[in-house]
């Protein structure tokens, strides 16, 4: 991955588990691979701490101290995290913390609670203890006002479960105003790093199945469209000032970078969407596709007129542009509530037979 790199373009790998971090193979990913950061969410963690033995020992621990199953999760995911942190540290240090990011997600339960989730998120930068920890909120609109006060609070955050442009324009304006009053407060913003995570591949397979005509079109212009936002929300005066005083941008993340659809070739959504000062966050199996068979070039800036005008068209078409992203989001959190409920009954099924 390492022809993305030198296009301005950071790999985190989309999947942590203790048998990964353990055995050495986040390590080889980061040597070999070029891969700078990871993501972690409800769903991935279901299916790390229900296989195998590794969270076995933890697991009687935490019986024996008789936590309950929420506590245990977390005692599991805090453990992981801090590990991952660990390794990614000599990523952090060597790029003046832009890169060797680790991403916790808060219970996906509070998505609709701005004072739950704020709360969450600061126990959680208090209880891992690493700079380079981002702990991930959903964008959804009691979460912009978290995320901002998280923000100001000098924290890092990783803003998940975008989908639509608006959205993301709200996203951007919550970060830059939580530096602001981070910076009015006296705080140092070069502490604070965020990135506003685009889900790519779930936008394609709702809008595909509304209409046919747009197949595989509409997520790459609408990630398109999103980094000419992004360029001109960190320039210009306001966002200079901020930068003098030590802050960076929020880049942009490509989120669900591998395609559900068969008939879509499998580096699609990495290909279309390499372009400098953006994180493509991509599952092992499209890593290995892309460093068999990816062509870089940045492609990221070319056919934003199409981008527009295939915007412009859904609506001509009958397709409702707003609705097709709000079932999205709400979709979404439901999901990683579903993967996180049904996590937590695993656990304590597990929990239970190793007592």
């Amino acid at each position: 991955m390492t022809h993305l790199s030198a296009l301005g373009q950071s790999v985190w790998i989309d999947f942590l588990s203790r048998e990964s971090i353990r055995e050495g193979h986040l390590q080889h990913l980061i040597d070999e691979d070029s891969v700078v950061g990871a993501t972690s969410n409800p769903t991935i963690f279901q299916k790390a701490m229900t296989a195998g033995n590794a969270y076995d020992e933890q697991l009687r621990k935490e019986a024996g101290r008789g936590s309950n199953v929420r506590e245990t999760f977390w005692s599991l995911a805090e453990r992981d995290i801090k590990d991952a942190c660990d390794l990614f540290r000599e990523v952090w240090d060597g790029g003046a913390g832009r890169d060797g990011y680790v991403s916790l997600e808060v219970d996906p339960g509070l998505a609709y609670d701005t004072l739950a989730t704020y709360r969450e998120a600061i126990r959680l930068h208090k209880v891992v203890d690493r700079p380079n920890l981002m702990v991930k909120i959903p964008a959804t609109k009691p979460g912009l006002a978290a995320i901002e006060d998280v923000v100001a609070k000098g924290h890092s955050i990783n803003v998940t479960l975008i989908f639509s442009l608006q959205r993301y324009a709200d996203v951007a304006e919550s970060y830059v105003r939580g530096i602001e009053r981070l910076v009015a407060a006296g705080g140092d913003p070069s502490t604070v790093a965020s990135v506003a995570s685009f889900f790519i591949s779930r936008i394609d397979t709702e809008a595909d199945r509304r209409l046919d005509e747009i197949e595989g079109k509409l997520a790459i212009a609408n990630a398109k469209l999103a980094y000419q936002h992004y360029k001109r929300a960190f320039t210009g005066e306001r966002w200079e000032y901020l930068a003098g005083k030590g802050a960076t941008p929020q880049r942009v993340l490509w989120a669900s970078t591998s395609t559900k659809n068969p008939d879509y070739m499998d580096t699609m959504y990495v290909e279309e969407l390499i372009g400098a000062d953006t994180v493509n966050t991509m599952p092992e199996e499209t890593i290995r596709d892309f460093q068999d068979h990816g062509k870089p070039a940045p492609r990221l800036e070319q056919g934003v007129a199409q981008a527009q005008r295939l915007l412009g068209e859904l609506a001509t078409a009958g397709v409702d542009y707003d609705d097709l992203t709000d079932t999205l989001e709400r979709e979404g959190v439901e999901k990683f509530s579903a993967s996180f409920n049904e996590l937590l009954q695993a656990l304590g099924e597990k929990q239970a037979a190793l007592a």
